[in-house]
């Protein structure tokens, strides 16, 4: 059976290390992670995007967890994601996830599952800060 180790929504800085851990065991064969990294473009954004900045619903660390065990499934394997919410720089991790199961199809298959259901489902919502101090807002699914 499955399991969540990490589902956290946080204001600190993410450790992709401390993830890749919280999946090892001896019946994982295969481990994928991702990591969601502050660019400095956008498609929406008229110029350079300097910082970001990420709010979170009350809910959301209970969501992540319930988004995490959707991805999983019935499939035997363990998962580790947060997602940070603050004030990000450009090249700050933030998402991470990493994923262990007994097979890398299963690996890669959950954590594209996760992180495509955390952009259309998570109750966090991003302000993108550009370099000229415009700023716009991004919610769920954006």
């Amino acid at each position: 059976m499955g399991e969540i180790r990490i589902a956290r929504i946080t204001a600190e800085r993410l450790d992709v290390s401390q993830h890749l851990e919280a999946v090892e065991s001896s019946a994982v064969g295969a481990v994928t992670s991702f990591v969601g990294t502050v660019r400095d473009h956008d498609p929406d954004a008229a110029g350079t995007v300097a910082a970001l900045h990420y709010e979170a619903h009350p809910d959301a660390e209970a969501t992540l967890r319930a988004i995490a065990e959707a991805a999983l499934g019935d499939r035997d394997g363990i998962v580790a994601v947060s997602h940070r919410i603050g004030d990000l720089a450009v090249g700050d991790a933030a998402v991470v996830i990493a994923v262990g199961t007994a097979h890398r199809g299963d690996a890669f298959d959950v954590c594209r599952e996760l992180i495509e259901a955390i952009k259309r489902e998570l109750p966090i919502w991003k302000q993108q800060i550009e370099s000229d101090g415009t700023t716009a807002w991004k919610g769920i699914g954006g």
